[in-house]
């Protein structure tokens, strides 16, 4: 049997198991390995499993590996990003305030800021269907599904990760569940989609409810939120100088976006909730 020592962490309440892979060697974990410590009633329970690796790039301190509950691995998860960063800082794995980290989606910046929150570098998003992808003919701001013979506009974006964004009157009436997962798995999402459900409360500010590829709807979700935000910037429903604060059910995050060409940047907590020995 085989001993790993995890550390329980959180951003927001979107909540996540993470292995230290510099200072012990992690197997490859299968799917079903994964799916057992993610139970929340039969495991650790966790929307993500992360894995802080050694960089295989030169220009990179650190390699970030994300899971989700069903064992999938995918691309990026800005939450989880801001985890990693915190989590390097307090096991001293690295003194710097920004950190060069690889991902399956590229390279990101998470910073640690004076007062204990993280930032993050998260990249230039991507608006053409190719980039999540979605089937579409050519790229629009939005574009119209059918979920049981209703039509349903999105906007899309690739955080890294694919999300799709549906305007609704009040995210604590919209179908999240259903729609979610009809839409997550629709067939214009050929590798599945993030789903997030966004309320314009004023030019400032955001409600964001998000049904995560592979883990259903979570507390909080960061590539999310920026994938919201700059969404909604392109509609003109936010300002894109001031910024905009996205409030999901664990809490806020502020987005940053200057628009197209540029990177998006990302703030907010990140927390070690406990730490243990799994054994495998």
């Amino acid at each position: 049997m085989t001993e790993l020592s995890f550390t329980k962490m959180h951003g927001l309440g979107n909540d996540f198991i993470v292995f230290d892979g510099i200072n012990q060697r992690l197997p490859a974990f299968s799917p079903a390995q994964l799916q057992a410590m993610a139970n929340r009633h039969t495991g650790i329970g966790c929307d993500q499993i992360l894995l802080v690796e050694a960089a295989k790039r030169p220009e990179a301190d650190f390699t970030y590996r994300i899971f989700n509950a069903d064992g999938s691995e995918v691309q990026q998860c800005g939450n989880g990003a801001r985890c990693f960063a915190r989590f390097v800082a307090d096991k001293g794995l690295s003194q710097k305030t920004t950190l060069v980290v690889e991902t399956l989606s590229g390279i990101i910046y998470p910073r640690l800021e004076a007062d204990g929150m993280v930032s993050v570098d998260m990249g230039e998003p991507q608006f053409q269907p190719q980039s999540l992808p979605f089937i579409a003919d050519s790229e629009q701001l939005t574009y119209a599904l059918d979920i049981d013979g209703e039509e349903v506009h999105i906007s899309i974006a690739s955080m890294g990760n694919p999300h799709a964004v549906i305007q609704v009157v009040d995210i604590e009436t919209a179908p999240v569940s259903h729609w979610g997962r009809v839409l997550e798995s629709h067939p214009r999402f050929p590798e599945r989609c993030n789903i997030g459900f966004m309320q314009v409360l004023d030019t400032q500010h955001i409600r964001l409810r998000v049904y995560e590829r592979g883990s259903a709807e979570t507390q909080a979700c960061g590539t999310g939120a920026c994938a919201a935000a700059v969404c909604a910037m392109r509609l003109g429903l936010v300002d894109t100088q001031a910024g905009v604060t996205v409030s999901l059910a664990g809490g806020d995050l502020d987005i940053h976006w200057q628009g197209i060409g540029q990177a998006v940047t990302m703030t907010g907590p990140a927390v070690s909730v406990f730490e243990g020995v799994l054994t495998l």
